[in-house]
């Protein structure tokens, strides 16, 4: 990087934390409310924002521009083809949770079910956070900012102390946000970065295309409408990363998860002033990820035609920002990427601490008889925050040690817990007759099978037409338990914790949402641009 990006990227940088310092600055975070949940006092700007840099992490970037310069642009259907789950977690997920005043997932099903199905929940989301998501957010932002900018090579660094120079950079940054400015101060950050990461979705195209046209803006776009066109197909066959049958099995469960069930991002939409903020922060979200092939996917299509055999082919999005883009819009593209990662890792530890001192610890105290108050519970929090934190980054760098396949390997993991966790959720939602019991043999009897379907029988299935089938399969079997239960039946518990009013003209936003998502597969395909 030139001297230019340097200063570019320490100004941007400094800007962001200068704005969530002076935002949050007159509010002291002193509750577990203001630490985990901004007070419930955010605008549906902030919420949005939120919402959608907690989504982005470094990985993307490099991954998805990898996989497009590979193989095609049907990976983008896992971010387009959420909207549609995204739009239902706001309409019918969100309205429960916030009449029930359920802080974090566990908790909701606690009130569902019962307190051990709570427990057992909130300990699987932990491990899952402190031994998957965390060290991993870390690790591959370190990857990316060390592969993309090398920061660190007027020092002479070896690559394997650049990679831990940049875990703490990241790990210490994430969590001095989390800790001292609570959710807040990380949604205020996040919505910063989401107006740059719109800057660069605008800037790159120009600058891109005109580098590929030699000077010609039109000229390079030509070339990239009219060459190599089939990576610019979105429209997955039986052999291609992301199959087109996927979309409508896994991964629309997967979706529907992660937006309405995955804690680190409920936890955004909940921090919302009321309901209609929440879906109106939903649908921006939204919008924001319809507009992600085009400023996050771009630069792998650039690169197929102006790279021919890369050997590592991770390399194709920081070799096109350095060879496209002039100094100021690359230290704001790494600006950018940088707060992707710190974005991730913070609100994931956010919620960590969430789930450990209102579904554990606090429960833990109130058992004991003990004096619960809210100083005492801040100061808890605040301090496992910091534990883990310490934990992620010392862990994350020897990732840089494990066997190929290692993500693979943690994506399977994590769908072993997330499908059991989405289907007891779900089925408690449509079905008020299913009892606690139920909720646990469904978790039991979904790991066991997808431990037997996958790392036991030989099943020629794609892994996400695999989850759907284990999903119905897991339902029918806590039916088929509900029915020893005949007496069994759940009342909703009611709180008038916040405005329930939903936003009253959504119905015309999801509608032009829905049509936009058809539409950009449209154009990503063989009748359109492909």
């Amino acid at each position: 990087m030139n001297v230019l990006s340097i200063v570019s990227f320490l100004l941007i940088t400094g800007l962001v934390a200068f704005i969530s310092v002076l935002k949050t600055r007159k509010k002291k975070v002193q509750t577990t409310s203001g630490l985990f949940f901004a007070d419930h006092n955010n605008n549906f700007f902030i919420v949005g924002g939120a919402l959608l840099l907690s989504n982005i992490s470094a990985n993307q970037f490099i991954g998805e521009n990898e996989s497009i310069y590979t193989n095609n642009m049907s990976v983008m259907a896992w971010g387009v083809s959420s909207v549609l789950a995204m739009l239902l977690v706001a309409e019918f997920f969100l309205p429960i949770y916030f009449r029930t005043g359920a802080m974090t997932i566990p908790d909701y099903l606690g009130k569902r079910y019962d307190e051990s199905t709570k427990r057992l929940v909130s300990i699987i989301f932990l491990c899952s956070y402190i031994v998957n998501l965390l060290p991993a957010v870390l690790y591959g932002g370190a990857v990316a900012l060390t592969g993309m900018f090398n920061f660190l090579y007027p020092l002479e660094l070896s690559y394997w102390q650049n990679i831990w120079v940049m875990v703490w950079l990241i790990g210490l940054t994430g969590c001095a946000y989390s800790v001292l400015g609570g959710l807040r101060a990380i949604s205020i950050s996040d919505t910063v970065l989401s107006v740059g990461l719109l800057t660069i979705g605008i800037a790159f195209p120009y600058f891109g295309f005109k580098f590929l046209g030699n000077g010609d803006f039109f000229k390079g776009l030509h070339t990239l409408l009219s060459e190599h066109k089939e990576h610019l197909n979105s429209i997955g066959g039986p052999h291609d990363e992301i199959p087109l049958s996927t979309i409508f099995t896994g991964m629309f469960i997967m979706n529907l998860y992660y937006w309405g069930m995955e804690q680190f991002i409920v936890q955004q939409a909940l921090s919302a002033k009321s309901l209609s903020h929440s879906q109106k922060g939903m649908g921006l979200a939204c919008l924001g990820k319809l507009l992600c092939p085009f400023i996050i996917n771009i630069p792998g299509l650039v690169g197929v035609h102006l790279y021919k055999n890369l050997e590592n082919t991770a390399e194709v999005f920081p070799l096109v920002i350095k060879d496209t883009l002039p100094g100021v819009m690359i230290g704001l593209t790494a600006a950018v990427v940088l707060g992707a990662a710190i974005s991730t890792f913070n609100a994931g530890l956010n919620s960590s601490s969430t789930l450990f001192v209102l579904n554990l610890y606090k429960p833990w105290l109130e058992k004991r008889k003990k004096e619960v108050t809210e100083k005492h519970l801040v100061y808890t929090g605040r301090k496992f925050e910091i534990i883990v934190s310490g934990l992620a980054m010392f862990a994350a760098p020897f990732i840089m040690f494990s066997k190929a396949g290692f993500y693979t390997y943690l994506q399977q993991l994590s769908g072993m817990f997330c499908l059991p966790i989405f289907t007891i959720i779900l089925i408690g939602f449509v079905f008020k007759k299913v009892p606690p019991q139920a909720a646990k043999l469904g978790m039991i009897f979904f790991i066991l099978s997808y431990i037997i379907f996958n790392y036991v029988l030989d099943i020629k299935l794609h892994y996400l037409h695999m989850l759907a089938l284990l999903f119905v399969l897991t339902s029918i079997c806590m039916l088929l338990v509900s029915k020893l239960h005949p007496t069994y039946n759940y009342t909703e518990i009611k709180l008038e914790t916040v405005e329930l009013s939903p936003w009253k003209n959504r119905y015309w936003y999801f509608t032009a949402l829905i049509i936009g998502m058809i539409s950009i597969f449209v154009l990503f395909s063989k009748w359109g641009i492909a």
